[in-house]
Parts: structure tokens; C-alpha cells; sequence
């Protein structure tokens, strides 16, 4: 009965701290406090390490300090990171396993055994001790599965793919990032641009809306004559503010682009002259161009490649395992002759229910392969009609660009005539005001035009999917990727053979 005491009484303990320690696990949400107390630490992570302006943005300004702080990037970045630490850890899976273990045992009184006569049931032999009450023990042993080998080898090669996938998406984040600021940069340039006079627009405008209302006032035209007037000149300032608010909204999209707070005040470089490309590639060019770089469909061939090889990972599992082992022990025991001992071993093993599963196991691998091959295939089809979009767009936008252009030109001739014709009375400062806003409109697609045609031509970049930069973006500064950007756009422009 003392014997069952002293073991229960451990074990008695050891339950109830278990039993204690799950009792006092309990949910803990994230303060009120704890969030608005880490909120400036959170900012400031958000913008830190980042070199201030200096001046107006250009757009290898604007791209450079996108590719470099974009946390979209960087998360990439670090994805791209993480699929190298994996390759590293599948790499060591490849070499044998190497333990070492060591323990002590106690127990309240003698490991003491006695034998019995197999015939008779009698004892044969006195009750004798083997082992000491407390005694430690060390194992050092190194084991090899050719099995596991095998196995770990075809993952460690798709891991590989896997951190070259990770690599192709990151080129694919760059393309999108470099496409959104070219964008937010051109409308940029035009809301800065077109600030001033949109505003003097719209004060001249709400200024003839007062003068009309005095004109009202004082009964001195006729009351629909003076309701259609205003009707016009409200019209025309909607249509002015509803372009105020859109251009509005070009600033915050770049800073947040370029991982700036939104309510930064900064200017963008607005270039002297307009660089048009015309290009001389053919669209023949364009798609294999495509088919060869773009990360999408290099994406889609690595996976390819896992798919394989996870079929041959399946085929691997399938053959028996053999096992060889050697070690070294050692035990404390005196009542042992060799306290300390080696030995050598050699197992073979198999698991007769995956030969059973064989076909199933197969079957799934190769399904798999399959669905891979099939994507690539229908990725492949949607770069080829995404290439032909690109191309077809850019030069259709050229074509607007153009005829933008020319309407310009014939609305400010319009509203040089219009304003050296001007008298004094209501029609005449209508006319004014209207041909103001067309010709301001006029501008204002220009401007557009030439944004949409800078966009199409940033898309066709990213349809053929060239990069922009070298893979070490982490180890460069502002300087040397603007430097960068800039050797690669003058390299692209002799590519595509278009020029100023």
C-alpha cells in the first residue's frame, strides 16, 4: 500500500498542474489602450528609413522610391526570402539523422526477477537484482533511410522551383507596381498642370452666376432667358468641379504608391516635351518576346516541373526503405559487464498497403501533372491575347492622342476669337465662359490622351514582361535605381525602336 502511495502521489500532482494550467488559459483581445498606445510606433514603422524629397518628383524619381519602399514589394521581398530559408531547411533533410539522448531513471526500491521451471511451473532460480534503483544512460547513434533519401531529394529540388516561383512572382509585383505609378505619375502632371486654370475656370464662371442673379434681381431680362443662363453656367461648373475632384485624387494614389503619408505636399516634374514611341516591333515580335519573359508563364513552367516531380516523389515512396544505423551507448548500470557499448544495423522495410494504393497514389500524382501542363497551356493563350490587346491598345491610343491634339488646338483658336469678340451683355460672357470650359476640356483630354498613351505604352512593357531593375533592388539606393530605370528605359526605347 506505501508502494501505490508514493507513485500516485506524483502522478496526483502532475494532473492537477495540467488540469490548473488549462483551466487558466483564456482569450485575450488586444485592448483599446494597447492599439491607440501603438499606433505612432505603427506609423512611424510605416514611412521610417526612407530618404526625404529633395524636390519635384520625376518619374524615375517616382518608380525608384516605388520599387524601394512599396510595401507591396517588399512583401514580396520577404516571401521571396522565406522560400530561400525553406530551400536551406529541405537541404538538410538530405544528410543521414544524427540523435543523441540521455536520461535518468529512479525507483523506490530493487528491480529484482525471479525465474520458473517451464515443465514444472517451480522456481528455478532466487530472485536476483540486474540494475541499479538510479542509473543514467546516453545514446549517440546515426541513422540513413535510402527511402526517406529518395524522398527528400525531389523535395528539396521542389523547393528549388518553389523559391524561383516566389522569384517570378516578385518580378510580377514590380510590373504591376512600375504600371500603377507610370499611371498616377502622368495624371499627376496633368492636375498640376491644369490646377491654376481650372480654378480661374470656375471662379470666372461662379462670378457670372452672381452677376446673373443680381441681373435677376433687378428684373432687367427676362426670367427664363436669365434661368437658362444660370442652367448653363451651373452645368458648366459641375463639369468642372466633377474634373477638380478626379484630378484631386491623382496625389494621394502616387504618395500612397510611393509609401508616403497621403496628406504629403509634394510636385511632380512636368517634362518640356511630350515623348511619343513609335514603334517598329511587329506583333509577331511582341508575342514571342512575351511567351519568353513573362513571370506568369515562367510561374506556370516551374510549377510544371513540381508537378513532375511530385510524381516521382510518389514513385519513390512506393520502394522499400532500407535503414542503416550505427551507435554508440552507454549505461551507468554496475551490475552491467560493458558499460558502454557500439553497434551497427541494417533494416529494410515496406509498407505493403502503399503498394496496394499504388494506382490511386499514381494516378493522383499524375493528375496533378496534368493540371499543371493544362495551365500552362491556357496561361500561355491569355498572354498571347494579352499581347495582342496591348499592342492594338497603344496604337489606337497614339491615334487619339493625335486627334486630341488637334481638337486642342481648335478650341483655343475658338476661345482667342470668342474672347476678342467679347461684349458686355449676358450671351457674350455665356460664350466666354463656355468656350473657357470647352477649351479648358480640350486641354484637359489632351492631357489625358497623352497619360492613357503613356499608360498603354507602361502596359505593353509589362505585357512583354522586360525588367526594369537587377534582382539586388534591396541593395541599392535611390540613386543607383533611378540611374538603373533610366539605362533601362533608354535600352527598351531602342527595343521597340520608337524615340521622341
Amino acid at each position: 500500500m506505501t508502494d501505490w502511495c508514493l507513485f500516485l502521489r506524483p502522478l496526483a500532482a502532475a494532473c492537477s498542474l495540467i488540469m490548473l494550467a488549462g483551466c487558466t488559459t483564456s482569450t485575450m483581445p488586444i485592448s483599446m489602450d494597447e492599439r491607440q498606445k501603438a499606433l505612432p510606433e505603427q506609423r512611424l514603422a510605416l514611412v521610417q528609413h526612407q530618404e526625404p524629397l529633395s524636390g519635384p518628383v520625376s518619374l524615375e524619381e517616382a518608380l525608384a522610391r516605388a520599387l524601394k519602399y512599396n510595401l507591396d514589394s517588399r512583401v514580396k521581398l520577404m516571401e521571396e526570402a522565406l522560400a530561400m530559408r525553406q530551400f536551406d531547411l529541405s537541404r538538410v533533410d538530405l544528410l543521414p539523422r544524427l540523435t543523441m539522448a540521455a536520461g535518468y531513471t529512479s525507483r523506490n526500491n530493487d528491480l529484482a526477477s525471479s525465474s520458473e521451471d517451464y515443465a514444472t511451473g517451480e522456481q528455478s532460480l532466487v530472485p536476483s537484482i540486474s540494475s541499479e534503483r538510479q542509473r543514467s544512460v546516453v545514446d549517440l547513434g546515426l541513422s540513413w533511410n535510402v527511402l526517406d533519401l529518395g524522398v527528400s531529394y525531389y523535395q528539396s529540388r521542389q523547393n528549388a522551383d518553389r523559391l524561383l516561383v516566389a522569384q517570378e512572382r516578385r518580378r510580377k509585383t514590380v510590373h504591376q507596381v512600375m504600371q500603377q505609378v507610370r499611371q498616377a505619375y502622368w495624371q499627376m502632371v496633368g492636375a498640376q498642370m491644369m490646377e491654376k486654370p481650372l480654378q480661374g475656370i470656375i471662379s470666372d464662371a461662379r462670378k457670372a452666376l452672381a452677376d446673373s442673379r443680381k441681373v435677376q434681381a433687378e428684373r432687367l431680362v427676362s426670367p427664363m432667358e436669365t434661368l437658362g443662363y444660370q442652367r448653363q453656367l451651373l452645368e458648366i461648373i459641375r463639369q468642372l468641379e466633377s474634373v477638380n475632384d478626379e484630378l484631386s485624387q491623382a496625389r494621394p494614389r502616387l504618395a500612397s504608391l510611393m509609401n508616403m503619408e497621403p496628406g504629403v505636399s509634394f510636385e511632380v516634374v512636368v517634362p518640356e516635351n511630350r515623348q511619343i514611341h513609335r514603334l517598329t516591333m511587329s506583333l509577331e515580335q511582341v508575342e514571342e518576346a512575351a511567351l519568353l519573359n513573362r513571370p506568369e508563364l515562367m510561374e506556370a513552367r516551374y510549377n510544371e516541373r513540381i508537378g513532375v516531380l511530385e510524381t516521382r516523389k510518389a514513385m519513390a515512396r512506393l520502394m522499400p526503405g532500407i535503414e542503416f544505423s550505427v551507435g554508440t551507448h552507454y549505461d551507468s548500470n554496475d551490475f552491467l559487464v560493458n558499460k558502454s557499448w557500439r553497434d551497427a544495423g541494417l533494416r529494410v522495410s515496406w509498407n505493403l498497403l502503399n503498394v496496394l494504393n499504388a494506382p490511386a497514389i499514381m494516378g493522383a500524382a499524375k493528375a496533378q501533372e496534368e493540371l499543371a501542363h493544362h495551365q500552362h497551356m491556357a496561361l500561355s493563350m491569355a498572354v498571347l491575347t494579352q499581347s495582342h490587346v496591348a499592342y492594338r491598345d497603344y496604337r489606337g491610343r497614339l491615334g487619339q492622342h493625335e486627334l486630341a491634339q488637334e481638337l486642342n488646338q481648335i478650341e483655343q483658336q475658338i476661345l482667342e476669337q470668342t474672347r476678342n469678340a467679347t461684349r458686355t451683355d449676358m450671351q457674350s460672357r455665356l460664350q466666354e465662359v463656355r468656350a473657357a470650359a470647352s477649351a479648358l476640356v480640350a486641354e484637359l483630354r489632351d492631357h489625358h490622351s497623352y497619360a492613357s498613351l503613356q499608360v498603354a505604352y507602361g502596359q505593353l512593357l509589362a505585357t512583354i514582361g522586360w525588367d526594369p531593375l537587377p534582382a539586388e533592388v534591396e541593395r541599392r539606393d535611390l540613386a543607383g535605381l533611378r540611374e538603373s530605370l533610366h539605362e533601362t528605359d533608354a535600352r527598351w526605347v531602342r527595343q521597340l525602336g520608337g524615340g521622341p
